[in-house]
């Protein structure tokens, strides 16, 4: 039986996914965002907002 998770719990479990896979292997985050949508079952908006919310975060100064 599979449990029903709120859309925003989705997303913050891809988040935490692709942050600790990027870490381990390096990857491209339009790679692990494509994967992360395969995985934990994304639909297309949802897949575009991380894309957005990662270029946004590499690209904020750090500081």
């Amino acid at each position: 039986m599979s449990t029903i998770m709120p859309q925003g719990e989705l997303l913050r479990r891809a988040v935490k996914w692709i942050d600790e896979k990027r870490a381990e292997t390096g990857e491209s985050f339009s790679a692990l965002v494509d994967k992360a949508a395969m995985n934990f079952n994304l639909s297309p908006k949802d897949a575009d907002f991380l894309t957005g919310f990662f270029k946004e975060r590499e690209s904020a100064p750090k500081g």
